[in-house]
């Protein structure tokens, strides 16, 4: 019986090949789903102990008890019920350098998360080739030319395969701290975020309280100069000594010298909130020229903070340097995850299938098939214990993140209650020096009175002007420093942030876990970590006491 040509039985081998190739990845998938586990500590937040209340609270309370909340943490600016804040405010969001900087690293670090998954799937390469080779005369295949050519081409194409079984979870692992990182990048955009929002809002208001000591300064000025021709009248007439004159024109001097430097102040000031806008330095000078009131100054009680109850427990929360302090931990943990991997066996498919001849007419015949398919496993023997070493030092950077973690905590926590007193001691001095500055000024008119009558001297002019324009100017200052205080409040709770659009395209890729900040007393030095999945495995037992 003729047998059949080669070209017909060509499909059954191929068959034949696909069912052998399809068998062994059933059964690798089989493996990794049956023996596969994550080794590695698992992690668990950290905890620590927070207090019940803020101490400095109490003077808070007693002003807003008895008014309506309208502040947003989210918006706190708005509070202010200023439209040109509101319209910095939205301009340093959109334009503020380092804001696209942020949201440039939360780009980056989404990638990474998705080029470190991409080692969960096989890879396929294609190539080809071509080769022209000659064999030596003094080889065996120069011994038989008749039958083996010295000369002769190669052809090459095809497709090469490969795919490493995460069994241990060591790919896993690296997910994990990727997902991690993502996180905490995304918090860390959060964080320029609140911190460039306060800035604006700062410099906004020394901005106005700026404009209003020199319209203050500018005042006495005039007052000062009325002084002086006084003086000088009086001089003249001969009812006062050229002391009273060279008094007063001294003091009228020493205060034109304070409109310079004020000037030169708002000028900066004006400049360093453009670059914070990514504008040119001077191109706000003209939207800010218009003097207006320090906002929030003019009625301070209607924008009093209402501090929530059980706030260090709850709004602490919405700190993004703590947030991106937690994700640090847990993109730590698991790294000791990735690096206890290499303790472990490696297990890899490979295969390769495509077109092989020396003669380029029958390349794209049956004939010219060729693959190779198969497992491989590396297992490191003997490394001189740099795995092991390299385990302590992941274990190490774990440390360091959850003692970095703690103390990022109590600076969040001392912040606000630096900010509180800070803002109720204010407002009591801010009442003493309006007070004073009314006294000052009836005290000057009734000192010129006097002066005009004869019964005073001019240092008593003096004295009463030097002292207004003191006491004016400081409660000008603090105009500023009550509401830059408050400014400090809103930034130390984590206000000014909501969800940006390029920040939810993120939380596609990754479902960000909530950040815990329980209520029990974490150990010292107690690591953020459950015990390793699956416990100890024969192979950890195998491992124990080698040089790795």
């Amino acid at each position: 019986m003729a047998s059949k040509p080669i070209t017909a039985q060509r499909p059954a081998i191929s068959l034949q090949a696909g069912g052998k190739l399809l068998l062994m990845v059933a059964a690798a998938l089989l493996i990794v789903t049956v023996v596969g586990c994550m080794v590695g500590p698992d992690y668990r937040p950290p905890a620590m102990t927070l207090p019940a209340h803020w101490n400095g609270n109490d003077q808070q309370e007693k002003q807003a008890e008895n008014q309506e909340d309208k502040t947003d943490l989210s918006t706190w600016w708005q509070s202010f019920d200023d439209p040109l804040l509101n319209q910095l405010v939205a301009q340093a969001l959109s334009s503020n350098l380092d804001e696209k900087i942020a949201l440039a690293r939360v780009r980056e670090e989404r990638a990474y998360v998705l080029m470190s998954r991409a080692g969960l799937f096989p890879s396929v390469d294609t190539s080809g080739s071509y080769t022209r080779q000659r064999y030596s005369a003094n080889t065996p295949f120069g011994f038989f030319p008749q039958l083996l050519p010295r000369d002769e081409n190669i052809y090459e194409a095809g497709f090469d395969a490969s795919w490493e079984l995460d069994v241990f979870g060591g790919i896993r692992r690296g997910v994990e701290a990727s997902k991690a990182d993502l996180a905490a990048s995304i918090e860390d955009a959060r964080d320029v975020q609140v911190s460039l929002l306060a800035e604006a809002a700062r410099d906004y208001v020394a901005v106005r309280a700026l404009e209003r000591r020199i319209q203050i300064a500018k005042a006495n000025l005039r007052d000062q100069n009325d002084s002086l021709k006084l003086a000088q009248a009086r001089f003249e007439q001969g009812f006062a000594p050229e002391l009273d004159v060279f008094q007063a024109r001294s003091l009228l001097e020493t205060t034109q010298a304070q409109v310079p430097e004020l000037e030169s102040e708002l000028a900066q000031t004006v400049h360093r909130i453009g670059v914070l806008l990514g504008r040119e330095p001077d191109a706000l000078e003209a939207e800010l020229s218009d003097m207006a009131p320090i906002p929030g100054i003019a009625d301070p009680d209607a924008i009093a903070v209402r501090i929530p109850p059980g706030l260090p427990s709850e709004l602490l929360r919405r700190r993004p340097d703590i947030r991106a302090a937690e994700r640090e931990v847990a993109a730590a943990t698991a790294r000791i995850g990735v690096a206890t991997a290499d303790l472990y066996p490696k297990f890899s498919i490979t295969g390769t299938v495509g077109l092989e001849s020396i003669s380029a007419g029958d390349f794209f015949f049956g004939t010219s098939r060729m693959w190779q398919v198969g497992p491989t496993m590396t297992w490191p023997i003997f490394e001189g214990g740099r795995i092991r070493a390299y385990i302590e030092v992941r274990n190490a950077q774990e440390e360091q993140a959850l003692l970095s973690y703690r103390k990022t905590v109590l600076i969040a926590l001392a912040e606000v209650e630096d900010a509180l007193v800070a803002y109720a001691k204010e407002r009591t001095r801010h009442q003493a020096l309006a007070a004073s500055a009314e006294d000052f000024k009836r005290s000057q008119l009734l000192a010129l009175d006097r002066y005009e009558e004869g019964y005073d001297t001019y240092l008593d002019v003096l004295e009463a002007q030097r002292s207004l324009y003191t006491a004016q100017d400081a409660l000008a200052q603090s105009d500023q420093q009550i509401v830059d205080d408050l400014i400090a409040i809103y930034k130390a709770l984590g206000g000014g942030w909501e969800t940006d659009p390029q920040i939810r395209s993120a939380h596609a890729v990754i479902n960000i876990p909530p950040v815990s900040v329980a209520r029990a007393a974490l150990p010292p030095l107690a690591p953020a970590r459950g015990g390793s999945a699956g416990g100890t495995s024969p192979l950890q037992e195998v491992r124990n006491g080698n040089g790795q």
